[in-house]
């Protein structure tokens, strides 16, 4: 009886190795390196972090100015800029966005005489 018993403790451990050996196993990366961005997703992706930082930053004074920490005048003075850089921003983006497209096109389907942006 201990025989058995001892066999089938043993069962259960290969049982229990084979079915848990392939989630120990670290798998092998194809590679170890990071891909790296083009020229142009780095410009990007400046773009949407200087977006992201205009828009929180105006986020964050119109919460100022309606919890009155900021007075009318310092917020009038302040959200000018702050749009402007949102703004500019936005426009760059869109101007990133638009440029494979207008390089491919060569002014198809455009009005004549009509802005492109």
């Amino acid at each position: 009886m201990t025989v058995t018993l001892v066999l089938a403790a043993l069962l259960a451990v290969a049982c229990v190795v084979a079915v848990a050996l392939p989630f120990l196993k670290e798998p092998a990366p194809e590679s170890d390196r990071l891909d790296e961005p083009d020229e142009s997703e780095r410009r990007r992706l400046e773009l949407l972090e200087a977006r992201d930082r205009a828009l929180t930053a105006l986020k964050e004074l119109e919460f100022d100015h309606r919890t009155g920490a900021i007075s009318d005048e310092d917020y009038r003075r302040l959200v000018g800029p702050l749009r402007r850089e949102a703004a500019g921003a936005l426009q760059a983006l869109k101007g990133e966005a638009e440029e494979p497209v207008s390089s491919t096109q060569s002014g198809e389907g455009r009005p004549p005489g009509g802005r492109t942006s």
